[in-house]
């Protein structure tokens, strides 16, 4: 391989470049495919021997090896290990780590399934959760840390109302307490956001989302600073056999190659349709960092280099049936819970803040919108005809 002074610098150019480097003869553009649980060796010998390859089909092949150093790339991490799902992603470090009598600080607008793994699998477990309220200044955060606690968890935004927090002066201060910081990075891809340049020691993402861009694979990525980091949570994915299979490690390596092109596209479509969104009648405010009206505005700009196009909208009133009374007249929108991917997507989420410890104060039914690669004009028009069935009455349920 040439000197790093040779290296392509822009990253959109790297996530390519794997695939076309010279010197290794005639071959695909993508790896192939290897569907293997058996991996046959020449000589006893060598067997037990990984220096050839995988001993065993749990190990990956080509296509999981190669999105593993693309990933590390793109996240400025030592290493980087994937696991069959985002929310895998974030629960195997937290198996790794903790241990009974520990304690995980984390923010009320935590990741819904993550929160009932933090409140039932670590609780049957001897691990506690404090839960901070989400718009905690980050003092009144480093205030929380305790004596038993070994994990700060953090979300980049919050889920559903998108808080943001210094990150990097939580990772100087939990560095000071010998307290290990992870944060959640899926609205960040690894693109926008690079928390371990930032001090924090463990990033996780959903694959499923952009990097996947396609809405047709289950996966997670964890990014760590350090080769002892990596050992300790690959010994757990190992033990549990927490392992991807080669046909999703090749969809994920094809949708992380255009990840850039789809991610600043469709943040550049968001930033358009909420700036239109913030201007109508029927809609309180827009829960989006980039919006230079968000409380949230500064500590967006000061960390991240754009953003995820998901967001939410407090409507002015409303309540679970005017929501679905939206939700049907949109027609570009689909009904589903994800994002990421090439399509447009709607969920009424008022509901789902009922789990929090600490109750936002919402002017009216929380509407969530993650904005895809359709014509922006065409999603206002849509937007635009399902507003003009809200009725600006009623009390949100």
């Amino acid at each position: 391989m040439s000197d790093d002074s040779t290296l392509p610098k822009a990253l959109s150019t790297r996530l390519i470049s794997p695939a076309t480097q010279r010197g290794k003869g005639r071959r695909p553009v993508n790896p192939p495919i290897e569907r293997a649980s058996t991996m046959l060796s020449d000589d006893p010998a060598q067997m037990n021997s990984s220096r050839d390859g995988p001993v065993y089909g749990l190990e990956g092949g080509s296509a999981a090896r190669q999105l593993r150093n693309i990933l590390a790339d793109m996240e400025g991490a030592h290493d980087s290990l994937i696991v069959p799902s985002g929310l895998a992603a974030v629960t195997v470090p937290l198996t790794a780590i903790l241990r009974p009598g520990d304690e995980i600080v984390c923010t009320d607008a935590v990741y819904g399934p993550t929160r009932r793994f933090l409140t039932r699998h670590m609780s049957d477990r001897g691990i506690a959760t404090r839960f901070h309220p989400a718009e905690a200044s980050t003092d009144a955060i480093i205030e929380a840390l305790g004596d038993k606690t070994r994990v700060l968890l953090i979300e980049a935004p919050g889920s559903l109302t998108f808080e943001m927090v210094d990150m990097a002066a939580l990772a100087r201060a939990c560095a000071e307490r010998g307290i290990i910081t992870i944060v959640d990075n899926t609205w960040g891809a690894g693109l926008a956001y690079r928390p371990l340049e930032h001090g924090i020691d463990i990033s996780v993402q959903a694959l499923t989302k952009y990097v996947g861009g396609h809405s047709d694979i289950l996966m997670g990525a964890i990014s760590v600073a350090t080769q002892t980091m990596a050992d300790t949570i690959f010994e757990t994915i190992d033990d549990n056999g927490w392992h991807v299979s080669p046909d999703d490690a090749w969809l994920a390596l094809r949708g992380i190659r255009t990840l850039p092109l789809r991610y600043g596209t469709q943040f550049r479509s968001a930033l358009r349709i909420v700036q239109w969104l913030e201007q109508q009648p029927q809609v309180s405010r827009v829960l989006y960092p980039p919006l230079s009206a968000s409380p949230q505005h500064d500590l967006w700009k000061s960390q991240f280099d754009g953003a995820a196009s998901l967001f939410g909208v407090v409507m002015k009133g409303g309540n679970r049936t005017d929501a679905h009374r939206l939700m049907s007249a949109l027609r570009l929108f689909g009904m589903g819970y994800s994002w990421g991917g090439f399509e447009s997507l709607v969920t009424y989420e008022t509901s789902q803040l009922e789990q929090r410890l600490h109750q936002p104060q919402l002017e009216g039914a929380l509407m969530r919108f993650h904005i895809g690669l359709e014509d922006t004009d065409d999603l206002i028009a849509d937007l635009a005809n399902a507003l003009s069935g809200w009725g600006l009455s009623g009390s949100p349920t």
